[in-house]
């Protein structure tokens, strides 16, 4: 028969409620009787009752994470930010991949909240889920992961896409380049509309105009970026000398696009992704790219909850976390004179 409470308590020689104390920390215990209080645990081998113990503090010590697209390696290494920390703060996470589908997302939010998780970290599809997320969040601690959605008022962790876009941009214009194309994601997105505001904002300040021809949306995917990297080389006596693709996995696809054109990378085409997948230092030519703290950022995601839950916070609170531009081998070093 399995150890009880009371059977811990007995070999202890305290009381249950000061063992309930020791496994729970909800109160200080003297460090004799804490010591003696562990010893007998082990001995008993002794384990608290999870479902008895979820159901006294209204806790199920687990966190839903939506993601749009678990085959993107961006999400699946955020994911594994996420699981690791939670871990080490005994929360299980319920992945749940929404697929970039709007009723899919709905039916995750609703089965969260029904299996009474603890909180969501929620990167958001693009759905208007803005008033269902905000009854959510009233109930259970929501945090908004690499997108916002406006008018919440959630935790949030973002990272600084428009500083990363101006300085992928600005990379590629000291090399020389001025006919740069960018390929976009959905611009319904917070992430893709800012990143192409840092692409405008650093081809304005060099006095370069952006032609609408060379803005491509890839949806960010492979073969979103696969697409638009062909487009973008349709253009006649007018094809761009560098790209900057807004995710790397768009990135990979505009380079299998080039590939088949018969360009190589960097010498007939300069090539600077976004996110820093591990992939993106492995392919040959390796991957110029914008790196995001994806362990940071889930980490960052998970503290926030666990604050809400065992600190009390109670304020919103936003995290900002910089990018930070990694030069590989995708744009080469020497700088061209390419025209307007």
């Amino acid at each position: 028969m399995a150890a009880t409470i009371h059977d811990v308590a007995r070999e202890a020689g305290v009381s249950a409620s000061t063992v309930s104390r020791v496994l729970n920390g909800s109160a200080p215990v003297n460090e004799e009787k804490r010591r003696r209080v562990l010893r007998a645990v082990e001995k008993l081998n002794y384990r608290p009752n999870a479902l008895a113990r979820s159901l006294k503090k209204k806790r199920t010590h687990s966190i839903g994470l939506i993601v749009p697209d678990i085959t993107n390696p961006f999400f699946a290494e955020v994911a594994k930010g996420v699981e690791d920390v939670a871990r080490e703060y005994g929360y299980t996470v319920i992945l749940c991949n929404s697929e970039n589908d709007p009723a899919r997302e709905r039916t995750y939010l609703n089965v969260l909240q029904e299996k009474q998780v603890d909180g969501v970290i929620f990167v958001t599809a693009g759905a208007n889920e803005g008033d269902r997320v905000g009854r959510l969040e009233r109930g259970i601690p929501v945090v908004m992961l690499d997108r916002e959605i406006p008018g919440i008022p959630a935790d949030a962790v973002l990272v600084d896409n428009e500083e990363g876009a101006y300085e992928a941009a600005k990379h590629l214009l000291a090399l020389g380049h001025r006919r740069i194309g960018i390929i976009t994601g959905p611009l319904l997105l917070s992430t893709a509309e800012e990143r192409l505001e840092g692409y405008k904002k650093a081809m304005r300040e060099a006095g370069v105009p952006v032609k609408p021809r060379l803005v491509k949306d890839g949806g960010f995917t492979f073969q979103g970026g696969y697409a638009a990297m062909h487009q973008l080389l349709e253009g006649g006596n007018d094809l761009p000398s560098a790209v900057l693709a807004s995710s790397d996995i768009m990135a990979l696809g505009a380079m299998k696009a080039a590939e088949e054109r018969g360009l190589r990378i960097p010498q007939d085409l300069a090539l600077v992704g976004f996110d820093d997948i591990m992939v993106a230092s492995l392919v040959k030519p390796a991957l110029t790219t914008i790196a995001q703290p994806k362990r940071q950022m889930g980490q960052l995601a998970v503290e926030m909850i666990v604050e809400r839950l065992e600190r009390g916070r109670r304020r919103a609170k936003r995290v900002l976390l910089r990018p930070k531009l990694v030069v590989r081998e995708s744009c080469g070093s020497g700088r061209r004179s390419d025209g307007a």
